[in-house]
């Protein structure tokens, strides 16, 4: 028994100028946030001064900001490391010896609980920072380069082109929310950006493969009924996925602390941009460049219709 509808029940194409228009104005904000703001850039781009204490009971995060705030150091980031006994603490580059802060950290610290100890000491140099946040803007660029190779190489070049720019189209928005909230740009949060890139073109290659799938199957109706009725039959297996990924995300925003904050809310705009592109920007965009049936039907000797058709 098919589970899922023949007819579409929702004209998704027939909306997608609507979509269009909300894309606009949501890469051109991100754009100009970007342009005017910029990326809170963490201590990982940066470079600075990080510092591991480990107390003899658990610490009160609020008061050990509060103390740093105290003595200059009011952008300090400040978290569990482990457990509740062991604290990092991530300064930003001073103009004075950096080896001091340390000391300093730790003074400050000791005259509000007794038994703080000293456990490591690292300094970034902003020589690394800038390195790492070079190293990390190719990783993302070759990601999209393999993504447009085997897009291309398993459907079309047309709908490798839609993918990646439905992948650009995220980034870009995510990077423009991420630079309004000033939310700190760290390696965790690349690295979130680096796993959204994954799940949007999952996302993306699931619905391709059906569209392809159903341009072999459905041949009497235009490309745009075939790809509603695609978008339609994949809609059950799409909510279930993406509602499993979100709530999971959002467990991690919730619960996971300042750590994975970055993290956990890049996934949850990912999540949401990543299902829409993969139907509106991914696939709508594949439409409007002129995608035809006989460019996704396989030509097999059993096939001559395909064959036929494939023939422009």
């Amino acid at each position: 028994m098919n589970l899922f509808p023949v007819d579409a029940k929702f004209d998704f194409f027939g909306k997608r100028f609507y979509a269009y228009i909300l894309s606009a104005v949501l890469l051109l904000g991100s754009v100009a946030t970007l342009a005017v703001k910029g990326l809170n850039l963490g201590l990982d781009f940066t470079g600075g001064v990080v510092v591991e204490l480990g107390y003899p009971q658990a610490a009160d995060l609020d008061e050990i900001r509060d103390v740093l705030a105290d003595i200059g150091f009011e952008e300090a980031t400040v978290q569990y490391f482990g457990s509740s006994r062991e604290v990092v603490i991530r300064l930003p580059p001073a103009e004075e010896d950096q080896s001091r802060l340390s000391e300093q950290v730790l003074a400050a610290l000791a005259d509000e609980a007794a038994g703080v100890e000293m456990r490591r000491v690292e300094f970034v140099g902003p020589s690394i920072g800038e390195e790492l946040f070079t190293s990390g803007g190719l990783a993302v660029l070759v990601v999209m380069a393999g993504i447009l190779v085997y897009v291309g190489f398993r459907f079309q070049t047309r709908l490798a082109a839609g993918a990646i720019l439905a992948l650009a189209h995220d980034l870009i928005i995510v990077l423009g929310f991420i630079s309004l909230l000033e939310v700190r740009f760290d390696l965790t949060v690349l690295a979130a950006l680096l796993a959204l890139a994954g799940y949007s073109i999952n996302d993306t290659i699931v619905v391709f493969d059906r569209i392809r799938e159903n341009f072999q199957k459905i041949r009497k109706k235009a490309e745009a009924e075939i790809m509603n009725i695609s978008i339609n039959q994949i809609m059950p297996r799409t909510v279930v996925t993406s509602g499993t990924t979100f709530f999971t995300a959002l467990a991690l925003l919730i619960f996971g602390g300042e750590l994975l904050y970055g993290f956990a809310l890049t996934l949850l705009l990912g999540i949401v941009l990543g299902t829409y592109s993969s139907i509106y920007v991914a696939s709508g965009l594949s439409l409007d460049m002129g995608l035809k049936r006989r460019d996704l039907l396989k030509i097999t000797e059993r096939n001559p219709e395909a064959e036929r058709e494939s023939v422009p």
